[in-house]
């Protein structure tokens, strides 16, 4: 197979993103563009020089490939026809609407043996590259993500809009079943919850505490670590990070130590960051979708590889999520 034929469904926002990856890269070649909007669905396929549809139907035998990047009630109707045609799909995230269509995702890719990828794209952002590299095993994380309100994925709540990018980063920094949640959230605008916490405790002793609102006055995206060995801060949105090993630390705390002991010593007086030993982390500037598309065809091409987020993946963080919701609709506030 040297080009591989893409196709996306969807021609809203990421859509677009999809299939103008899909476009610029050079194993693939973007074939056709479906959407029930047969407007959108041909200005989009111009753009790209590629066939336009309104029914997935009529793609079936054109493409080796695609993409579902619709509202997520839709993404087990329109991905059941190409995988009984054992036609790789990559879903945007979430998986499903619940973890009952999820797993009906999962079973028709395991009955006919079909790639399934999906589409969560914050763990191809360098910056969670640069902390898989790092190879740490986390004790702490804290995850906070906040914006104001986007007028979009008005079907979900900001769980499954938002939150759901954290969870799946973190079930799989922390690399254990979970043992405990707790939540709570709150419906302002929407009937879903609109601003969400999430304590998770792992079978390993991980715990995580996790925020998302989409209420917020400005947008911030930032995740810290806490290990044995690091403290890890980074921020999705700058694409920074650093590292505070604990190791080369340890002299300066002796230091400190022995000079509280004397009576001239100011410990006012110490800069305690300037002591510290502090690294920036070597982040890549990569576009997230970019590496997200490259994973999923070269997974596709060669079995032997998987993609970045596998179905079974994103059906862990499906069920994670409504675990959090569950807990959110149980909290008593008198």
């Amino acid at each position: 197979m040297d080009r591989v034929r893409t196709a996306v469904v969807g021609a809203g926002k990421m859509g677009t993103i999809h299939a103008k990856v899909y476009d610029q890269m050079p194993q693939s070649e973007l074939v056709a563009v479906v959407d029930t909007d047969e407007d959108k669905a041909q200005r989009l396929a111009e753009q790209h020089n590629c066939q336009a549809f309104t029914d997935c139907s009529d793609i079936l035998d054109k493409i080796d490939v695609v993409t579902i990047a619709t509202p997520t009630v839709t993404h087990l109707k329109l991905a059941k026809p190409f995988l009984r045609k054992k036609i790789p799909v990559l879903i945007e995230k979430p998986l499903a609407a619940n973890v009952r269509e999820g797993r009906k995702i999962v079973a028709l890719a395991r009955k006919y043996d079909a790639v399934v990828a999906v589409g969560h794209s914050e763990r191809c952002n360098p910056v969670v590259q640069a902390i898989k590299r790092l190879d740490i095993e986390p004790k702490f994380i804290e995850a906070h993500r906040v914006s104001p309100y986007p007028f979009r994925s008005t079907d979900i709540g900001v769980v499954l809009d938002v939150m759901i990018h954290d969870i799946d980063i973190i079930l799989s920094l922390a690399a254990s079943k979970i043992k405990r949640i707790e939540a709570v959230g709150v419906g302002v605008i929407d009937e879903g919850e609109d601003i969400c916490n999430a304590r998770i405790a792992f079978e390993n002793g991980c715990i995580a505490n996790i925020t998302a609102s989409r209420l917020a006055l400005r947008t911030e995206r930032r995740l810290r670590v806490f290990t044995r060995q690091a403290y890890l801060s980074v921020d999705f949105l700058k694409k920074t990070g650093i590292v505070i090993k604990a190791d080369p630390n340890t002299n300066v705390v002796e230091w400190i130590k022995q000079r509280r002991e004397r009576d001239d010593f100011d410990l006012t007086k110490v800069n305690w960051p300037d002591l510290l030993h502090i690294e920036q982390m070597q982040i890549d500037d990569k576009e997230p979708v970019r590496l997200q598309q490259e994973a999923f065809l070269k997974a596709v091409v060669d079995r032997s590889f998987a993609p970045e987020v596998s179905a079974g993946e994103g059906l862990a963080a499906l069920k994670c999520a409504q675990k959090i919701l569950a807990h959110v609709k149980r909290h008593k506030w008198d």
